[in-house]
């Protein structure tokens, strides 16, 4: 990236934004869906487990293949996969501990003094996907289509579930709205960085920082998406991930045949 000139630099840093802000929108209409209609348990289950397949799929076929790619036999991949889902189960126990465990718990009531947590904790959950976004383009000039819609539908649920407590705890339409936005600006903001930040890096480095973001990212997964996915969409929450993962897997054929 050094080799570039600074107007194009920024060109793509604004671009890696703007497709984060593309990516995050989701949290905007899952807040705006919430405030108007209250989604029954079932249906909000099933929707989390069609965006957990997506972004399983995505990890494994955008993520840690193409960092075994880049590593070449290498140990970093490893390195980077357990590392990012030990700094994801740490900070999410610790952020658990402040009050934000249940973010994405579909019945739990948010109380406006656990504001902070709250907003800690949905942003640990966005952040490793939304630097992979930039770390997309970086690589590959484009932005991951796969990538992109994995994120905007895994969003999609976390924020009406989030959304059903806020309204819950009492918050105010404007102030949910609000709180989303800037949660999707700062997610955003990791996609610039994601671009900006490590354009320098080696390949055998991003491939560590690529299975970084899927180790807190299947973390994640494990712990907040599937578990409420299961325990309000019941058998069906199998079928749906499935079909996501389906689906996420078809984006990604259809990508890389135009590309061919």
């Amino acid at each position: 990236m050094n080799s570039l000139p600074l107007p194009s630099i920024i060109a793509s840093v604004l671009t890696a934004f703007l497709w984060g802000l593309v990516a995050t929108s989701s949290l905007v209409v899952g807040g705006l869906l919430a405030s108007w209609w209250t989604p029954g348990r079932r249906t909000l289950g099933v929707i989390m487990a069609f965006g957990a397949g997506v972004l399983i799929s995505a990890v494994a076929y955008e993520l840690v293949f193409e960092a075994l790619q880049l590593a070449k036999l290498t140990g970093f991949p490893t390195l980077g996969f357990f590392s990012g889902a030990f700094t994801f189960f740490f900070a999410d126990w610790l952020i658990g501990r402040m009050g934000g465990s249940e973010r994405t718990a579909i019945e739990a009531t948010h109380q406006s003094n656990l504001v902070v947590p709250l907003v800690l904790a949905i942003i640990l959950d966005g952040v490793p996907e939304s630097v992979v976004i930039g770390l997309g383009i970086l690589q590959g000039g484009t932005v991951s289509a796969a990538m992109l819609v994995a994120v905007f539908i895994s969003n999609l649920p976390e924020a009406v579930a989030a959304t059903t407590g806020m309204r819950s705890g009492g918050w105010s339409r404007t102030r949910i709205l609000s709180l989303w936005l800037v949660i999707a600006v700062v997610c955003a903001a990791a996609s610039a960085a994601g671009y900006g930040l490590l354009g320098n890096l080696s390949p055998l480095w991003l491939s560590f920082v690529q299975t970084f973001a899927a180790g807190a990212i299947l973390m994640m997964l494990a712990n907040t998406m599937i578990p409420e996915a299961y325990e309000h969409g019941g058998k069906l929450a199998g079928i749906f991930l499935v079909l996501g993962f389906a689906a996420c897997v078809w984006v990604i054929v259809l990508e890389h045949v135009g590309s061919g």
